[in-house]
């Protein structure tokens, strides 16, 4: 069965949390897999999935917030260490990274060290996110890169760059020392697969299988969903 965050259930942790926010437009392995490998290489005690409501970065999702979440649902069903918080899909409001970890922090408290997962790509552009600088206050960030392609300072935002020299740590095992702050990196498994090439395939009718888990192809082939978008 799907793990649904309640935060009753979740009493502090020993190790560091991954927090995974995304559309999941839908989700498919390179999702899947970046979540599996960050719990291995960080040291994670789990990751909690938090897919978006309304995001505010993006065009409007071609599927519904709650069609979106049960496909996330659907993928991370037989994972332990996975679970799926559902407050974003559930609130009228664009899905702002700092208010969702605002939110986290009143539940699950001040100590709790969290980890907020991100590509490569993603991190380069969080200086354009909001109230992007309070973010680092909240949480540790782990970017996930391409095997020989580390984070290169030179490429990002001159006010990026000097938060990112400013806390990157080699050593994740500090993660868990403190509840926020860190900036890390990680090399991961690379699969050349986008949200955005399943969805193509999938509005000419071709197929998508062994892209994205069986149970999640199937619910969009129940329900017709991203056909003739083209």
């Amino acid at each position: 069965m799907p793990v649904i965050a309640t935060f009753s259930a979740y009493p502090k942790l020993s190790e560091p949390l991954g927090l995974f926010g995304g559309t999941f437009d839908p989700i498919h392995f390179g999702h899947l897999r970046l979540a599996e490998e960050a719990i291995a290489h960080l040291g994670l005690a789990g990751v909690r999935w938090i897919p978006a409501g309304q995001p505010p970065h993006r065009n409007r999702p071609e599927v519904t917030a709650k069609q979106r979440l049960e496909m996330v649902l659907r993928s991370t069903a037989e994972n332990a260490r996975f679970s799926v918080d559902t407050s974003e899909v559930e609130a009228a409001a664009p899905s702002y990274t700092v208010n969702t970890l605002e939110r986290l922090r009143m539940h699950l408290g001040a100590e709790q060290s969290l980890v907020l997962l991100v590509g490569a790509d993603a991190f380069a552009g969080l200086s354009t996110w909001h109230r992007w600088r309070d973010i680092f206050s909240l949480a540790h960030v782990a970017i996930s890169h391409r095997p020989g392609f580390p984070i290169e300072i030179s490429s990002l935002p001159q006010a990026l760059a000097s938060e990112f020299s400013a806390r990157q740590q080699t050593d994740v095992r500090l993660l868990k020392d403190a509840p926020a702050g860190a900036i890390v990196t990680f090399a991961m498994t690379q699969l050349a697969i986008s949200a955005t090439q399943i969805r193509q395939l999938l509005a000419q009718g071709l197929s998508a299988r062994y892209l994205l888990p069986d149970s999640v192809l199937d619910y969009i082939q129940r329900h017709q969903l991203y056909r003739n978008r083209l």
